[in-house]
């Protein structure tokens, strides 16, 4: 029964609390972007992770739809069964912080001794995870995504595709010549 606290207190000392946590995504989610992060639009959207550098998605977007650094983060038209919807994507990063019990206990230990403290820059980590979320819209300004709205299976299957389309091409011009 001794043993119980000093394994518990072992545990403790040695481990790090986090504060928040990111979440994974291993494919892609629907859901309501302003659940996802607060400042996003209360629309529902398309959102996966985005393994690559930053900007990228922008430049892969300006390229395939030939947008000329034009309306590249909103409004982009594409075609679904001849009519026109409109997609926009928004770059957001969600991070994973940890509280790392050992160099804060030192430090306080430090301080309470008169000295100053030596790892306050470790005491806690983070660590972030970028995330694409596409929105879609039709020329009524209604969220297509929106499991109600009569083409949100297709529009949902369109913006999948452009995410694999993503995913898959490191040189974006290889992107224009297959639209085209």
């Amino acid at each position: 029964m001794r043993l119980l606290p000093i394994v518990f207190l072992s545990i403790l000392f040695t481990s790090c609390i986090p504060l928040s946590i990111a979440p994974t995504i291993k494919e892609d989610k629907i859901m309501v972007a302003k659940k996802f992060k607060r400042q996003l639009p209360k629309q529902y959207a398309l959102i996966f992770e985005d393994p690559k550098e930053a900007d990228e998605f922008y430049n892969f977007i300006n390229t395939k739809y030939e947008r000329n650094h034009q309306d590249v983060m909103s409004s982009v038209p594409f075609l679904i069964d001849g009519d026109t919807f409109y997609f926009s994507f928004y770059e957001t990063e969600k991070s994973t912080k940890t509280l790392n019990l050992v160099p804060a206990l030192i430090d306080a230990k430090r301080e309470s001794n008169g000295n100053d403290a030596m790892l306050s820059e470790i005491h806690t980590s983070r660590k972030g995870t970028w995330y694409l979320v596409l929105t879609a819209t039709d020329k009524n300004s209604k969220d297509c995504l929106n499991p109600n709205h009569l083409k949100s299976k297709k529009i949902e299957n369109y913006l999948r595709s452009l995410r694999i389309e993503y995913l898959n091409t490191s040189n974006y011009l290889d992107a224009l010549l297959r639209k085209n």
